[in-house]
């Protein structure tokens, strides 16, 4: 359900692949958002680094239909990386760790209204000239 407070409307953040095939909402704001730049981030983005945010499970609504890729990260956990069949497009992940949370690319948003990620990690993995906030969690 999304939350209100002081008569605010729900706050709803909406995900689609490029096709529009797989669609999802996520109600609220996430719980964490994050910058990975792990060399496995790089290669599933095709870019420097992932940003993702992660929601609670029960704040989600999933629309269509999707594949899973699982793959075990360096640190040991296992991740489900689920993507829509027709664009490819990886739209929503599950840690093993973390079954009540998905998480979500945040490129994949419609909107550009979510919060900045609180954390980097796998900052050794950085590309040296990627600058980021001084006032979010750093971890190499």
């Amino acid at each position: 359900m999304a939350e209100q407070s002081g008569g605010r409307q729900p706050t709803e953040h909406r995900v689609s692949c490029r096709c529009g095939q797989l669609r999802l909402a996520a109600h609220g704001n996430p719980v964490r958002g994050s910058i990975c730049h792990c060399q496995a981030c790089q290669r599933r983005t095709g870019s420097v680094f992932g940003v993702q945010g992660r929601f609670p499970a029960e704040a989600v609504e999933l629309h269509g239909e999707w594949r899973e890729y699982r793959r075990t990260a360096d640190s040991g956990n296992c991740l489900a990386f689920r993507f829509c069949p027709a664009s490819g497009a990886t739209l929503f992940l599950v840690l093993d760790i973390e079954p009540g949370l998905i998480g979500f690319p945040v490129g994949a948003f419609t909107d550009p209204g979510l919060p900045e990620p609180t954390a980097s990690i796998y900052e050794s993995s950085c590309h040296s000239w990627v600058k980021l906030p001084d006032n979010i969690e750093h971890r190499p």
